[in-house]
C-alpha cells in the first residue's frame, strides 16, 4: 500500500478533522463509539461485544495483570461490610468478642479494635467506628502486601527514565486533580513506572502549588548542578511539568471537576493557567536562559482516555487544539499494527495543522505519542473490563488520603487525595472531600474514613518525630474543622509515617507516644 492509498484509508476515520473541517467547538462534544460498542444516549458507548475486540497497539498482557490486580483489591474493600454485618449480629453472644475476632481474621485478615468489642455489652457495637478502622486497615495491609502483580522492575523504570531524557526531560513532575477517579493515574491511565515518576501529587482542581513547585524544580536543579544527576546541567534537557484535568463525557454536567463546578473549559483552563504560572516564575526568577517545557492532559473519567493539548514549537498550548485518544482508538482499531503506528505518528502534526499551529519540538512529539500509544491499552482495558464505560462514573471513593500520598495501592476511585502540610493551607481541597463523603458515606449511614500520611527523611536528625507529630496535629485540626461529624462518631482517622526510600514500610502512627512500627 502506497503513501497516498494509506492516507486515503487513515482518514475515513481520523481523531482529527480533514483540512477544511471545523473542528466542534468547546463544549459541544462528539461521542465515538469504538468498534463493536453502540451510543447508550448519554454520550457514552456500552456493549458486551467490544470485550471480544483486542487493538493492535494494546499491551495485553499488561491489561490481564492490571485487571487480576483491580479484582483482588476491590474485592477486599467488598468483604468488609458483609463481614461487620455478621459480626454486628452476634454482639449480644456471651463469646461475642472471640468469634467476632475470628471472623475478622478469616474474612479480612486482621482483627478488629479490641476496646471497640469490649465495649459492645454497655450499650451497642460501634460499627462506624468499625467500619472506619477496617477501610483503613484493608489499605494499610494492601499497602505492606509485596506488589508482585503491579510493581515495575527496575529495567521498566530504566528504560522509561532513559526514555524521557532521549525526549529532552531529566525530570517529568505530574500533578493531577485529586478526585479519586484519576488515582490510577499512572499505573493505569497513562501506564508510566511510578519510580520513572517521582514527583505526582493531586490537587483539588489541579491547582497545584506554583510556589512549591518553584522549590521542586530548584532542588531538582540544585542536583543536577552539584551531582550531575539525572543529566548534566549543559546536557540540553528540561524540567517537565504536566497539569492533568478530567471530565465526563456521559454526564459533563454532574461529574465533571467538583472543584470547577462540572465546567469542562473551566477546569482545563486553570489547569493551563497554572502550567504558564509555573513556568514563567521559572524564567522570570532565574537567570541564564532557564525554562521548563509544560503539557497539558484531559481525562474522560468515564472510560480513561485521554486528550492531549498539543505544545507548539515555543511550548505554547491551546485548549481547543488536542487530540483526543478515543477517536484515534477508534481510526485505527481495525488496521493492520503498521498503519496503526502510521496513523499515531501522524495525528500530532495533523491537529496542529488543523489550528494553523506550529508541530510541537520532536521530543515532545515523541513523548505525546507514547502517551497515546500507552492509553490505548487502558481504553481496551475499560472495554473488555467495564464495556466501555465504568458503571460507577462518579465519586465511589473508599476513603479520603490526607498529607503526602501513598506510592502502593493505585486503582480508580480508591481514594479522594488531599496533598497538604497544614489543614488551613488544604482547607479548600478537604472541604470538597468532606463534601463528597457526606453524600457517598454519611447519607448512608457510614462514617468518612480519612487516612494521614507523611514521608520523612531518614538522613536528617529527629525527622521522623516531628513528621510524627505534623500527623497528630493535622489530625486534631481535621477534628477540631468539622466538630459536628466527630461528636457524632462520622470521622475515623487513621495515622501512618514513612521513610522517603523507596520500598520502605509503612509505620502506624497512635494518638499518643505509643507509636508502632509496622505492626
Amino acid at each position: 500500500m502506497d503513501t497516498r492509498d494509506r492516507q486515503k484509508r487513515m482518514r475515513k476515520a481520523s481523531p482529527v478533522a480533514p483540512v477544511g473541517m471545523a473542528m466542534p467547538s468547546w463544549p459541544q462534544r462528539v461521542s465515538f463509539c469504538v468498534p463493536g460498542m453502540v451510543a447508550d444516549g448519554n454520550g457514552g458507548c456500552v456493549s458486551a461485544l467490544c470485550a471480544a475486540r483486542t487493538h493492535p497497539l494494546v499491551d495485553q498482557a499488561s491489561n490481564e495483570k492490571l485487571a487480576k490486580y483491580e479484582r483482588m483489591v476491590q474485592e477486599r474493600f467488598d468483604d468488609i461490610v458483609p463481614t461487620l454485618k455478621r459480626i454486628s449480629a452476634l454482639q449480644h453472644e456471651t463469646d461475642f468478642e472471640t468469634r467476632a475476632q475470628q471472623i475478622a481474621r478469616e474474612r479480612l485478615g486482621f482483627e478488629l479494635p479490641a476496646a471497640v468489642l469490649a465495649d459492645a455489652w454497655v450499650t451497642t457495637l460501634d460499627m462506624r467506628r468499625l467500619y472506619g478502622t477496617s477501610v483503613l486497615r484493608t489499605f494499610l495491609e494492601l499497602a505492606r502486601e509485596t506488589c508482585t502483580q503491579t510493581c515495575d522492575s527496575d529495567a521498566e523504570v530504566e528504560a522509561m527514565t532513559r526514555f524521557f531524557i532521549e525526549c529532552g526531560f531529566h525530570e517529568v513532575d505530574v500533578s493531577a486533580c485529586a478526585d479519586g477517579r484519576l488515582k490510577g493515574l499512572l499505573q493505569y491511565i497513562l501506564r508510566l513506572p511510578q519510580q520513572a515518576v517521582p514527583r505526582h501529587k493531586s490537587y483539588a482542581g489541579t491547582l497545584f502549588d506554583v510556589e512549591l513547585n518553584v522549590k521542586q524544580w530548584a532542588e531538582t536543579e540544585l542536583h543536577r548542578f552539584r551531582e550531575g544527576l539525572p543529566t548534566l546541567p549543559d546536557s540540553g534537557t528540561r524540567y517537565l511539568k504536566i497539569a492533568v484535568y478530567h471530565f465526563s463525557s456521559s454526564d459533563p454536567l454532574h461529574e465533571g471537576c467538583a472543584a470547577h463546578g462540572s465546567n469542562d473549559r473551566e477546569a482545563a483552563q486553570a489547569a493551563l493557567d497554572r502550567l504558564h504560572a509555573f513556568s514563567t516564575a521559572i524564567e522570570n526568577g532565574f537567570c541564564c536562559g532557564a525554562s521548563v517545557a509544560t503539557l497539558l492532559i484531559g481525562v474522560d473519567t468515564d472510560n480513561d482516555a485521554i486528550r492531549v493539548h498539543i505544545p507548539d514549537a515555543l511550548g505554547d498550548m491551546s485548549l481547543d487544539c488536542y487530540v483526543d485518544n478515543i477517536a484515534l482508538y477508534q481510526a485505527t482499531a481495525e488496521c493492520a499494527q503498521s498503519d496503526a503506528l502510521w496513523r499515531l505518528g501522524a495525528t500530532v502534526e495533523e491537529a496542529a495543522q488543523q489550528h494553523g499551529r506550529s508541530t510541537p519540538e520532536t521530543g515532545m512529539r515523541r513523548l505525546i505519542e507514547r502517551l497515546l500509544t500507552h492509553n490505548l491499552s487502558q481504553i481496551d482495558y475499560v472495554c473488555t473490563n467495564h464495556q466501555g464505560r465504568y458503571a460507577d462514573i462518579g465519586h465511589a471513593e473508599r476513603f479520603i488520603s490526607i498529607g503526602d500520598g501513598f506510592d502502593k495501592v493505585h486503582l480508580r476511585n480508591l481514594a479522594y487525595i488531599g496533598h497538604m502540610h497544614t489543614v488551613e493551607e488544604g482547607a479548600a481541597d478537604l472541604d470538597v472531600g468532606i463534601k463528597i463523603f457526606t453524600r457517598l458515606n454519611v447519607a448512608r449511614g457510614l462514617p468518612v474514613p480519612i487516612a494521614i500520611h507523611y514521608r520523612y527523611d531518614g538522613q536528617v536528625p529527629g525527622s521522623r518525630g516531628r513528621t510524627v507529630t505534623r500527623c497528630r496535629r493535622v489530625k486534631a485540626a481535621i477534628e477540631a474543622r468539622y466538630p459536628d461529624l466527630m461528636r457524632a462518631g462520622w470521622l475515623v482517622c487513621g495515622m501512618t509515617v514513612q521513610a522517603k526510600k523507596p520500598g520502605s514500610e509503612l509505620e502506624t502512627v497512635a494518638d499518643n507516644d505509643m507509636d508502632r512500627h509496622g505492626h
